[in-house]
């Protein structure tokens, strides 16, 4: 296949990347540990965590691991939002030849039963706030040892009581619950000082994450992410945005770490790249405070800033964060969903930093294709493969389109994953016989190499056999001034098959449906035209704020 993009990749970016730079990511990690060992490489609500210390807990934390009997390869479970404690966490159980299965601790008690039967987790550590879900399921699953963490354990003798303390009784967040034999995260820290980590042989094929994917296609299921996978988007990610971070070796980079770690875009792209670039990552528990968010903007001044539409466009819409400075800010990516033109053009204007936006899954660790550094404009594409990628525009029986056709993109490359965990028929069904992970979303690539996303493939609205595509209507909607938010969907329609609905979240309570339906006849040809209009004052969302299509449909 003819690599058409190579041409357009930006001066000094080579075309392929050395995966073999790293034995593992436990490799990558403690060369991290030994060059930035006095570099702060955390800060959580006043806290801050550096590189030697990150190396002296997950030791200590691993060792604790290992002494309960663990086995290299055992899942051990993560369920806590941004704190001091995820990093430790992660660092621990890979150290000690594990598999780290992260878990979103806002799950019900169905879905988290369902993820801790499927991949057999022996270890969960979870945060106290959501022991009570696990405590509801933890009779179906194969968990023998259960460690909880405290929000304060991090956060110093005194100020951590005091942080306890009002988690606990004054504001009410941690609900009650009874694990038996239960141990405290501190207290584990505490033990493993004592104990010595033992040396385990972990390769790149060796599987370090099982991301389990949204269930946006049915059950969730769990991604095998190898060490070699990861090393490989690090390192993608290097070569491309490396240059543009201007980044020295003696400089302290700061990465605003508003998107969850237990996603895979902020894994990779917050926990991993923080550490091979020795940054310095702000973490944010709760992204949807928004006025608390801004606040630690305030206070670190950010040069690396991961996020998607719906947070861009929150920050967008705070009065406080129009008020910031951001001669600091250097990469603005954007992923996880598309982000809209009408978003991007007003963060530009407002910060002076290009979004760059990027596609990838968590099949693909995650980051398959991203707009090369430098755009002086948003450019409605996800870019180009990066280095040692391959994509293609595929037909329905998997061949490859002629540029300029819309088909399903395939992505060959370091960073796809082995296959889904305990589902072969599964993996088969998603990857060609030459290698090529299929996405289920529709994209088109130009004579640059440059992919135009136009949606996934199930979330196609057909109406009188004409094909629409709802992030052309979202993003011709949401440049509507008085549109704060808005998704489309496809609904019955006894005389077309299908017809548009549309939900908007209005920013002035002066929009009348009238004069959206009217706006919409005006920019949309009559089959894409939305006949249903839903106001809400909210639309449901993932835990990374991605608008849920699917919510809406039922």
């Amino acid at each position: 296949m003819e690599k058409i993009w190579l041409a357009s990749y930006p001066q000094g970016v080579a075309a392929t990347i050395d995966g073999t730079r790293y034995a593992s990511l436990v490799d990558l990690m403690e060369e991290a540990f030994r060059k930035h060992s006095m570099r702060q490489a955390y800060v959580c609500m006043g806290a801050f965590l550096n590189y030697g210390e990150l190396d002296h807990y997950s030791r200590s934390l691993a060792a604790w691991l290992q002494a309960r009997g663990l086995t290299p390869g055992a899942r051990v479970a993560v369920m806590m939002p941004n704190i001091l404690q995820y990093p430790i966490a992660v660092a621990a159980i890979l150290r000690a030849g594990l598999t780290v299965v992260n878990v979103n601790p806002l799950y019900t008690a169905r879905e988290l039963r369902h993820q801790l039967v499927d991949c057999g987790a022996e270890a969960i550590i979870v945060l106290e706030n959501f022991a009570a879900t696990l405590a509801a399921v933890i009779q179906d699953t194969a968990l023998q040892h259960v460690l909880v963490a405290r929000l304060g354990d991090m956060q110093g003798a005194l100020k951590g009581a005091m942080v306890n303390f009002a988690v606990r009784h004054v504001k009410k967040m941690v609900p009650p619950y009874s694990i038996p034999g239960a141990h405290a995260f501190r207290r584990a820290l505490q033990e493993g000082e004592s104990l010595t980590l033992q040396t385990v042989e972990v390769s790149r094929e060796t599987i370090a994450f099982l991301q389990y994917t949204g269930g946006t296609t049915g059950v969730a299921k769990g991604a095998m992410l190898t060490h070699g996978n990861l090393i490989a988007n690090v390192l993608q990610l290097d070569a491309w945005a490396g240059p543009v971070m201007q980044r020295r070796t003696d400089e302290a980079l700061t990465a605003l770490c508003a998107l969850p770690l237990y996603h895979v875009i902020a894994l990779t792209g917050c926990l991993m790249m923080g550490m091979h670039w020795g940054m310095l990552n702000v973490l944010i528990p709760n992204p949807r405070d928004i006025p608390g968010l801004v606040r630690e903007m305030r206070r670190f001044p950010v040069n690396f800033l991961p996020g998607v539409n719906t947070l861009f466009n929150a920050l967008l819409n705070n009065p406080e964060f129009q008020t910031l400075g951001f001669s600091q800010l250097r990469v603005s990516i954007g992923g996880g969903a598309a982000v809209q033109r009408a978003v991007a053009e007003r963060w530009q204007a407002l910060t002076g930093s290009t979004i760059l936006e990027g596609y990838g899954l968590s099949e693909t660790s995650p980051v398959a294709s991203l707009n090369p550094p430098g755009h002086e404009r948003f450019s409605g594409t996800i870019g180009l493969p990066l280095p040692s990628t391959e994509m293609v525009i595929l037909d329905d029986d998997g061949h490859a389109v002629p540029l300029g056709e819309r088909g399903e993109v395939g992505i060959r490359g370091p960073q796809v994953m082995k296959g889904y965990w305990n589902m072969p028929e599964e993996t088969a069904r998603v990857m060609t016989e030459d290698g090529f992970f299929r996405s289920g979303d529709i994209g088109v690539m130009d004579d640059r190499g440059f992919i135009t996303l136009v949606d996934r493939k199930k979330d196609m609205i057909l109406v009188s056999g004409f094909n629409v595509f709802p992030n052309e209507i979202e993003g011709v909607v949401a440049a509507h001034p008085a549109v704060l938010e808005c998704a489309c969907i496809g609904v019955p329609d006894t005389q077309t098959g299908e017809a548009v609905k549309l939900f908007v979240v209005p920013r002035s309570p002066s929009l009348t449906l009238d004069e959206l339906m009217q706006y919409c006849k005006e920019q949309l040809t009559g089959y894409k035209k939305p006949r249903h209009i839903e106001f809400r004052t909210e639309l449901p969302k993932s835990n990374v704020g991605k608008i849920l299509r699917r919510e809406l449909r039922q």
